[in-house]
């Protein structure tokens, strides 16, 4: 999700089922020590903060890093503006190899460093102010052993008494090349559901509501997360599947009140999978990504949807689009 969970799409989702959002994976080094990242970061969670007073929802800041110091005394920079700290344990993208964090720091050789890390955040919580105290968690994937679900299962107990609240099960392997390297192994998320006295949340094997409900069911899980799908579906925790070009509307007029929060380059991105989901074999898909990346900001982007994309479906006039904002009713393309 890097880039791709900024505050209005975390509002959309929560607008539309979610009842828990995440921010992209952040780097604490930056926020230390790059102005420019902290400001933009601190901009986005205050603007999400104030936009999610319309649905009370909360959002979790992911960190990633190795060294306890630097990540507490980055969560000390934005603990005021979440509901929870993550830790990612779970990246498996090259950088994080590279870096030697995420999903590479779950080898049995790291789990002190990693139990230090969360004892460090435990610190930090418990330091904070009584009016607001967000709860530390951690994400993971399997354990790489002979035994992935046992060694999961063992890290993911340490990682409860290191304090953390509740912990995340992306039960696939890393792989810097395959992420999706076959499915998740949701056996293992029932067993840790079993082990732990915290909660549990599942991630993995999730395409469509029947998934959302099929996981909890196997899994016993408390909560069921979503990443990618979400990109292409964010009303999937509604069971819907919203109108293309009628959600995409939506994000936008968020964009617009959250104005520099989103970069351009995200907008696009985020309408393109909105729009790509249901209509990427229409025969005026490839067209619709070309005028769209020669869009050159939200009024832009509004434009095409408005008249070329609804010329191309053969939907209605954009009378009829002007109305979507405020009596959204979705439906399939």
């Amino acid at each position: 999700m890097i880039n791709q969970s900024d505050a209005p799409f975390r509002l959309l989702t929560q607008r539309h089922g979610a009842t828990l959002a995440y921010t992209q994976m952040l780097d604490p080094h930056k926020l230390l020590g790059d102005r420019d990242y902290l400001e933009f970061h601190l901009r986005d969670l205050t603007a999400g903060r104030d936009a999610c007073s319309e649905t009370d929802e909360p959002v979790v800041v992911q960190l990633c890093g190795n060294d306890p110091e630097i990540i507490v005394q980055a969560g000390k920079k934005i603990q005021g503006l979440c509901s929870g700290i993550d830790l990612n344990l779970g990246c498996p993208q090259e950088h994080a190899r590279e870096g030697h964090y995420g999903g590479y720091l779950l080898a049995k050789k790291d789990w002190p460093l990693v139990q230090t890390i969360g004892k460090q955040c435990v610190i930090l919580v418990s330091a904070m102010s009584h009016l607001l105290q967000p709860p530390t968690s951690v994400k993971l994937r399997l354990c790489p052993s002979s035994s992935p679900s046992s060694s999961t299962v063992e890290f993911a107990t340490l990682l409860e008494q290191a304090g953390a609240s509740w912990v995340t099960l992306h039960a696939r392997h890393v792989s810097a090349r395959r992420r999706r390297q076959g499915a998740a192994d949701l056996d293992v998320v029932r067993t840790l559901k079993a082990a732990l006295r915290i909660p549990v949340v599942s991630n993995g094997n999730v395409r469509t509501w029947e998934d959302v409900q099929r996981n909890k069911d196997e899994t016993q899980a408390d909560g069921i997360m979503v990443g990618e799908s979400l990109l292409g579906n964010p009303c999937i925790f509604a069971n819907v599947i919203p109108d293309p070009v009628r959600v995409s509307l939506e994000y936008l007029e968020i964009c617009k009140e959250l104005p520099d929060i989103a970069t351009h380059k995200t907008i696009e991105a985020h309408v393109r999978h909105f729009v790509e989901f249901q209509c990427s074999r229409r025969p005026w898909y490839n067209k619709f990504r070309a005028a769209l990346s020669a869009c050159e900001g939200v009024h832009d982007i509004e434009h095409l949807l408005r008249t070329k994309v609804t010329r191309w479906r053969g939907k209605a006039t954009r009378k009829d689009y002007d109305a979507c904002i405020d009596d959204l009713e979705y439906t399939t393309d």
